[in-house]
């Protein structure tokens, strides 16, 4: 198919070396700092975080590519205010979010992170205890959202013999409506879900609706041998409820990626815990420092390079773009 007209494509603080190749020369790329702003013909801005003067820097804007998953609420609330510019976002490191979120559930299921200290000093114990580990054969995982995240880990329950079940918020999910062997169902059914659950995956974008969606009602209804994974933002589990439930033993583990304190500086990397409670001293808690979707450096590039490509190539060629952001629901 040929490209309908040349576009010029600005990019905040990356870089255009794997993205050159995937596109044709009618599709111009730029790179910019963050102390400037995007040239005055921009068609196309990639950019996490951009500012009003940013938007405003080109009369011909019509597209804003946030370059990785979700959106920051600054960036929603701004956007809603120039309703003229799509947005769109990323899902390239969908696959890396996922397999961690896997590999915590297994660690904190399987009580790896305890064993492993204790043999480094030499103690056998753990093996001759009743250590608490969940059996995953036939249990059932529910996951909180089922994007492209959710999905894969919905493939891996399955692949572990568990039961995947989703709760979705968009709302042409019918109840108990299956999809690739997972039953698909709506949010009011939460609460009944939560009961029955063996293991919980929090999935879901972070928005208005979703923050603070699990405390310590919903929190109460698991069952106390269930563990509970986080790959997607902390705030979408109440801080003190989930450490209620943690430390007085009404959940039995969790696997944790998202927090709800952050470095704000570099100074800061070494020396900030990631919540005014202590969950670094609960050994049934795996703590990983936001990670999920990192893995090598090259290879994320290229992921991100790919997936841009393919929104880049869609609007040269006047077609429908993939990942377009829903402002008013936030993801």
């Amino acid at each position: 198919m040929s490209f309908l007209k040349p576009l010029s494509v600005c990019i905040r603080g990356g870089q255009t070396k794997y993205i050159r190749a995937l596109v044709p020369e009618s599709v111009r790329l730029q790179t910019i700092d963050g102390e400037t702003t995007p040239p005055a013909q921009t068609d196309i801005f990639i950019c996490g975080r951009p500012s009003a003067e940013d938007i405003e820097a080109s009369s011909n804007l019509r597209l804003l590519i946030i370059p990785y998953a979700g959106v920051p609420e600054a960036t929603r609330h701004l956007m809603l205010e120039y309703p003229c510019i799509a947005v769109h976002n990323l899902h390239h490191n969908a696959a890396a979010a996922a397999e961690l979120a896997v590999a915590l559930f297994l660690a904190a299921a399987k009580r790896l992170i305890p064993a492993d200290r204790l043999l480094r000093k030499g103690d056998w114990s753990i093996r001759y205890t009743d250590a608490g580990d969940l059996q995953l054969e036939g249990k059932r995982a529910l996951i909180l959202g089922f994007g492209a995240i959710g999905k894969r880990i919905a493939r891996a329950c399955r692949g572990l013999g568990m039961i995947p079940v989703a709760v979705r918020r968009r709302e042409n999910s019918a109840r108990g409506r299956a999809e690739d062997g997972t039953s698909i169902h709506s949010v009011p059914e939460l609460h009944e879900l939560l009961a029955s659950a063996d293991a919980l995956f929090v999935a879901t974008p972070l928005t208005d609706e979703t923050r603070g969606m699990l405390g310590t009602p919903e929190l109460d209804q698991l069952p106390r041998h269930a563990v509970l994974v986080n790959i997607a933002r902390g705030p979408i589990v109440d801080e003190k409820a989930l450490y209620d439930a943690l430390a007085g033993g009404s959940i039995a583990a969790a696997g944790l990626d998202v927090w709800y304190n952050y470095p704000r500086e570099s100074s800061e990397r070494t020396s900030t815990y990631p919540s005014t409670f202590p969950f670094h001293e609960l050994e049934q808690v795996v703590l990983s420092p936001h990670r999920g979707g990192a893995y090598n450096r090259p290879e994320l590039e290229k992921a991100r390079a790919r997936h841009l490509a393919q929104l880049l190539n869609a609007a040269a060629r006047g077609e429908k773009i993939p990942n377009r952001v829903d402002l008013q629901a936030g993801y």
